[in-house]
C-alpha cells in the first residue's frame, strides 16, 4: 500500500510539459552544458553494450529523462559504487543510476529521488548443497561486495547477534559473488531478487536460502543541497513514466519473463545448448535473415527442443514446427529437413514482423510477431482490439498480453472476428522464447570471451617461442 501511495502522490505532481528552464541552479547547469551526467552502475540490471550498443534498464530510464530535458546524455559508468559516489559528493555527476537500494546510510548521505521498484535481500547457496532456512543453518560466513547495501544489512545483523559472520569482498562485484557460489568458491552470498532472477538464466543452480528483507526501495541518488530544481524535475519524471505505463513496461521488459523460473527446464536448455545446438547452429547463423540467430534459435527450441523430426498432435512438424500450408507457403519441401525447416522458419517470422503496423517499435513488435508464429495474426490483432476497447494501449505487448487469455472465454471470444484461440499458451510462449534468447546471449558471449582469451595467451605463448628461438639463435657476445 505505501508504494501505492508514494506513486500517487507523484502522479499528483505531474506535468504534462517538460520543466521550464531555470535561471540559477543544478538544472540550469545542466541545460547550460546541453548534458545530463549520470553515475551508472555496469551490470546485467542496470547497464550494459549490447549488440546494438549501450541499455539496460537504468540506462533506458536515464536515457528517457535525457530526452525529455531535451539534453544530451553523458554516461560516467564504472564497476565500483564508491567511485561513483565520489563523482557525485564532487559534482562530477549529476546523479546516480544503479538499481540502488535506498539504505539509512545512503539517504544521511546523499538525497534520495522517489523510489521506482522494491526488490527483496535474499540469502543464495548452490542447489544440492544442505539448505540452511536461516541464520543458523549457514556452514561459512557470508560474502557480499564491499561498501554495498548487502555489507550494510549484514552489518546491522550481526549487531543483533555477535556470532553472526560475514566478509566483504573488495574486489567481486555481486554478479561474480553468485559465480563463485556457483563454482563452490564461498557457500553463500547476499543478493537482490532481481539480480538472483537474471543470473539464474545462466545458472539455475543459484538457490534462495531464506528471506533477509522484504520490500527494500530501489532509487537514484542526488548530491544533499538547498537546491530542489533536479530533485522537482525528477519527482515529476517518475510521476509521468509512472502515470502513462512507461515504467511498468520498462520493468516487463527487462525483468517480467524472469520472474517465473523453472530449475528443470533451464537445465534441460544449457545442457541441449551445449550437446544439441552445435549440430544446427550453422544453419541459424545463415537462414537468420535480419534476425539474431540466437532468436531463432530460440524460437526452434521452445517450439520443438530442437528435435528435427518433433510432430504435434495438430500435424504442424519439423525442427521450426511448420504447419503445411506455412511450410508450402515458404516453399519448403520437406519440414523433417532441418535446414529447410529453419530456412522456412526464419522466413515465415520475418514474414510475420512486416505485418505489425510500423508504428509499433522494437522489442515490442517482435514479441507481437513471436505471439502471431504461435495462434496467429488474426488473434493478435482480436487481442489488441480488446486492449483498445478497454482504453489501453494496443501497441503495448504489456497491455495486449493481459488480453490474450481472454480468447479462451466464451463471453468473449464469441464476439472476436476470429473466435477461440489459447491466448494464454501464446503469453507463455512468447515469455520463454525470451528467457531462452537471453540465457544463449549470455553462454554465447561468455564463451566468446572465453575464445577471445584463449587467442591472446596462444598469441602470448607464441610470442615468447619466437623470443626464446630468437635468442638461442643469436651469436654470441665476444
Amino acid at each position: 500500500m505505501h508504494k501505492t501511495l508514494l506513486l500517487l502522490c507523484c502522479c499528483l505532481l505531474f506535468a504534462c510539459t517538460p520543466p521550464a528552464v531555470e535561471t540559477s541552479g543544478q538544472l540550469a547547469d545542466i541545460y547550460q552544458r546541453n548534458s545530463l551526467r549520470v553515475g551508472i552502475l555496469h551490470g546485467p540490471t542496470s547497464y550494459y553494450i549490447g549488440v546494438d550498443g549501450p541499455t539496460g534498464f537504468e540506462y533506458e530510464l536515464a536515457k528517457a529523462l535525457a530526452d525529455r530535458l531535451g539534453v544530451e546524455l553523458s554516461l560516467a559508468p564504472s564497476f565500483h559504487l564508491d567511485e561513483l559516489l565520489d563523482k557525485l559528493e564532487t559534482g562530477q555527476v549529476d546523479f546516480i543510476a544503479g538499481g540502488l537500494t535506498l539504505t539509512p546510510s545512503r539517504t544521511e548521505r546523499f538525497r534520495a529521488a522517489p523510489p521506482y521498484r522494491w526488490i527483496n535481500e535474499v540469502v543464495v547457496y548452490r542447489q544440492g548443497a544442505t539448505w540452511p532456512r536461516e541464520f543458523a543453518d549457514l556452514a561459512g560466513p557470508v560474502v557480499v561486495m564491499k561498501a554495498s547495501s548487502h555489507a550494510e544489512s549484514l552489518a546491522i545483523l550481526q549487531q543483533e547477534n555477535a556470532d553472526f559472520q560475514y566478509v566483504e569482498d573488495p574486489e567481486l562485484d555481486a554478479d561474480e559473488l553468485l559465480q563463485k557460489v556457483i563454482d563452490g568458491s564461498i557457500n553463500y552470498t547476499l543478493t537482490d531478487s532481481n539480480q538472483l532472477a537474471v543470473n539464474r538464466r545462466l545458472f539455475p543452480q543459484l538457490s534462495i536460502a531464506f528471506t533477509l528483507n522484504e520490500n527494500l526501495p530501489v532509487g537514484w541518488l542526488l548530491q544533499k543541497s538547498q537546491d530542489d530544481s533536479l530533485y522537482s524535475v525528477l519527482i515529476e519524471y517518475f510521476g509521468h513514466v509512472y502515470q502513462n505505463g512507461d515504467l511498468v513496461t520498462l520493468e516487463d521488459r527487462y525483468f517480467g519473463h524472469v520472474e517465473l523460473f523453472d530449475y528443470v527446464d533451464t537445465i534441460k536448455f544449457i545442457q541441449a545448448i551445449d550437446h544439441t545446438l552445435p549440430k544446427f547452429k550453422p544453419w541459424f547463423l545463415e537462414h537468420a535473415g535480419e534476425l539474431d540467430w540466437r532468436l531463432l534459435a530460440a524460437l526452434s527450441y521452445q517450439e520443438s527442443h530442437w528435435n528435427p523430426k518433433a510432430r504435434s498432435p495438430t500435424g504442424v512438424r519439423g525442427l521450426m514446427m511448420l504447419t503445411m500450408p506455412t511450410a508450402r507457403q515458404m516453399g519448403v519441401d520437406s519440414r523433417l529437413d532441418p535446414q529447410d525447416s529453419i530456412d522456412g522458419g526464419s522466413r515465415y517470422l520475418q514474414l510475420l514482423l512486416t505485418r505489425i503496423p510500423e508504428r509499433i517499435p522494437m522489442p515490442d513488435r517482435l514479441w507481437f510477431a513471436l505471439a502471431s508464429y504461435n495462434i496467429g495474426w488474426g488473434h493478435v490483432e482480436d487481442a489488441r482490439r480488446l486492449t483498445q476497447r478497454d482504453g489501453a494501449d494496443p501497441d503495448k505487448w504489456l497491455e495486449v498480453k493481459q488480453r490474450l487469455p481472454l480468447l479462451r472465454k466464451k463471453s468473449v471470444y464469441q464476439h472476436t472476428r476470429f473466435g477461440f484461440a489459447r491466448g494464454d499458451e501464446a503469453v507463455m510462449y512468447v515469455e520463454n522464447i525470451r528467457r531462452y534468447y537471453d540465457t544463449l546471449v549470455g553462454v554465447d558471449e561468455r564463451q566468446q570471451l572465453e575464445d577471445r582469451m584463449e587467442q591472446q595467451r596462444q598469441k602470448l605463448v607464441e610470442e615468447t617461442n619466437e623470443s626464446e628461438e630468437s635468442s638461442a639463435l643469436a651469436p654470441p657476445s665476444s
